[in-house]
């Protein structure tokens, strides 16, 4: 009997011993559980921050992506830009050499004077007014375009004669023929074409006893006076003309070219055109003479459009250097004009090689 009490105790203690076990390994695997979870939780918070900062890191970098592109873009704007103004600058600055290669071509056909094909020319006629200037009546001569029109308003060009000369001279030089040609090619525009009598006084008459007095020099330059206040007012009265300076040019040849600058500059409101062929001496003071201008008054008005020209023979022996020293006054006085030089001395193989250039490049 004692033994089986005996036996049941024992059993009785295994059993309970295994239980403990059991629950010791359960108790230990839910510790291994619980550290399992413990550790986990650190590699998920490990892993989210590394996601953000891989996010960050990708949105730094679209970011950057993307102002880079920006950049860029600007760049390409900005150098698509200076590209145009470039190109923009260089058309401009072509367009300017031609322009200046083509005011500066003064070469003249062969035919210039001549009659050509297809041309058609007006003729020389003889008109009088009356001068209150000289309180004479005078005579100038004129050309009208061939198809001259009442209906229509033509520029004028006042073309002026030498020392010696008068309203004929002009006659030498085939003007009729320089100008209808010009027109018949398109280079020009139809135009009345007036020769005064550039002698303002009484006795006006051509080559006259006194021509290189003192008298005789202010006759021609009280010619701005007759010129303005009488034949003037006649063309605008009998004539169908535009108005304005930019539809009326003064030139001439020799005393005529020294009259042209001297009216020209006196009334640059009048003038647009203004044109000295071979001019003389007088404008500018020379030897004991005092000049009709001083030269830092030879001048046009700061911001003038009118066109100046002066052309020099190569061999004029008789205004010798005065076309160039015009010239170079001009310059000094920072004043725009044309001045070249051609071959030739005081004579119409220069004043006609003029008139043709001074024609091409009016109105």
């Amino acid at each position: 009997m004692k033994k089986k009490i005996w036996f049941y105790l024992v059993t009785g203690a295994m059993v309970l011993a295994f239980a403990g076990c059991g629950n010791a390994e359960v108790s230990q695997d839910t510790s291994l559980d619980s550290s399992q979870t413990v550790q986990e939780e650190p590699v998920e918070s490990s892993e989210s921050t590394a996601v953000e900062e891989v996010s960050s890191e990708e949105s730094a970098t679209e970011e950057s992506t993307t102002v880079e592109e920006s950049e860029n873009q600007a760049s390409e704007e900005i150098s698509v830009q200076d590209t145009e103004e470039t190109v923009a600058e260089k058309e401009e600055s072509e367009d300017e050499e031609v322009t200046k290669q083509e005011e500066n071509n003064f070469d003249v056909p062969l035919n210039f004077t001549s009659i050509q094909k297809g041309a058609k020319y007006g003729k020389m006629q003889e008109i009088t007014y009356e001068s209150k200037t000289t309180g004479t009546t005078r005579k100038a001569n004129i050309i009208l375009p061939v198809d001259y029109s009442e209906d229509k308003e033509y520029p004028v060009l006042y073309l002026l004669h030498g020392i010696g000369g008068d309203q004929n001279e002009w006659k030498g030089g085939k003007p009729e023929y320089i100008v209808s040609n010009l027109v018949a090619a398109g280079e020009t525009s139809e135009m009345i074409v007036v020769f005064p009598n550039v002698r303002a006084r009484a006795n006006d008459a051509g080559n006259p006893g006194d021509i290189y007095t003192v008298e005789h020099f202010n006759a021609f330059d009280n010619f701005i006076n007759d010129l303005r206040d009488d034949l003037m007012p006649f063309i605008e009265e009998n004539y169908s003309i535009a108005t304005g300076k930019e539809n009326t040019a003064i030139a001439g040849l020799s005393m005529g070219g020294r009259e042209a600058l001297y009216i020209g500059f006196s009334m640059p409101e009048t003038f647009g055109y203004i044109g000295a062929f071979c001019p003389a001496p007088g404008v500018l003071p020379y030897h004991t003479e005092k000049g009709l201008f001083l030269e830092e008054d030879f001048r046009l008005p700061e911001g003038s459009d009118n066109m100046v020209m002066i052309v020099k023979g190569k061999t004029d022996g008789v205004v010798a250097e005065w076309p160039e020293t015009y010239h170079k006054t001009l310059e000094a006085n920072e004043v725009e004009h044309i001045y070249y030089e051609t071959d030739g001395g005081h004579d119409f193989t220069v004043w006609k090689h003029g008139l043709y250039n001074f024609v091409k490049r009016i109105f």
